[in-house]
């Protein structure tokens, strides 16, 4: 290959791959590594004078800061119940609406639709049906379990969190396990059932294992989704009460742009981030050895 081709490759490579980096590295790569830095100075994040301070934030999050603790608390808990609620519930959805039936896929857009509808007035929406629908329910039926205070108490307001979370996120995680069903061979069903197999023998020595791919990105995406809740926690419950319910996304709003301690919020976000990202590794390198074995 002569210089001049060469040089033809590298430029149509840069004029497709350029506009990518060039993005990545302004809105992602250099506010991250900024982000390193302030991560070790006090800064209110609106005055010219911002001090070096090293490891004192980090020092204050692990030994200091009770509030922080407690809301990882609160997350850890809230992202296992709503991991598998979520994957469950998109699952058995999924295989439910595989089925042949005619309104299969107008109920594939109705359990699909909560996932269009932004985070904040789904949780506005959910509030008015927790403090007055499930008053009003309650007064005409008498049944104890509406006239709970949901977003009043601390574990009634937790599982209100869930509830409307996994709302919102079943219907996207069907549709990635509707298409890995679909794309499991038919005869494999069929050679199980001739050999005597039966439903959950199918579902678990068969279906399962074939879709695991599904299973790694749902698991990814739900992960993710559940430890930066946001927007949920702000509109429902604001933290409340007595920040029972506040999740380490909005104590790191609070910190950074309520307390105006931006050095600080910003060293909780990269804590958040290493940990978030070693659990995201941890259960995909998990999932894909099922894949593997499979």
């Amino acid at each position: 290959m002569s210089a001049r081709s060469k040089k033809q490759d590298w430029l149509q490579q840069w004029v497709f791959v350029g506009p990518a980096v060039l993005f990545f590295t302004l809105i992602v790569a250099v506010p991250f590594i900024m982000s390193l830095y302030y991560s070790l100075t006090e800064w209110n994040g609106v005055s010219n004078g911002v001090k070096f301070i090293g490891l004192d934030n980090f020092k204050r999050i692990l030994f200091d800061d009770a509030d922080f603790r407690n809301a990882f608390w609160f997350t850890i808990r809230f992202s296992v119940a709503m991991i598998i609620l979520t994957n469950a519930v998109g699952f058995i959805l999924a295989l439910l609406l595989t089925q042949a039936f005619k309104t299969r896929n107008i109920l594939r857009t109705v359990f699909f639709m909560p996932n269009v509808i932004g985070g904040l007035l789904l949780g506005f929406i959910w509030q008015f049906i927790f403090v007055k629908g499930f008053a009003s329910i309650g007064e005409m039926t008498g049944w104890s379990f509406f006239n709970l205070p949901w977003l009043g108490d601390a574990p009634t307001a937790f599982w209100g969190i869930v509830i409307v979370s996994v709302w919102q996120g079943a219907g996207y995680l069907m549709v990635i396990y509707i298409a890995a069903l679909a794309n499991v061979p038919r005869d494999l069903f069929e050679a199980a059932r001739i050999d005597g197999a039966g439903k959950w023998q199918l579902l678990r020595s068969v279906t399962i294992p074939l879709i695991m791919p599904a299973f790694t990105v749902c698991l990814f995406l739900s992960i993710s989704w559940a430890f930066k809740m946001f927007d949920l926690n702000l509109s429902l419950t604001k933290g409340g009460p007595f920040n029972s319910t506040e999740s380490v996304a909005l104590n790191i709003y609070q910190e950074a742009f309520r307390n105006n301690r931006l050095g600080l919020g910003t060293a909780k976000a990269l804590v958040f981030f290493f940990v978030v990202a070693l659990i995201s590794l941890i259960q995909v390198s998990i999932t894909k050895k099922k894949e593997v074995e499979s």
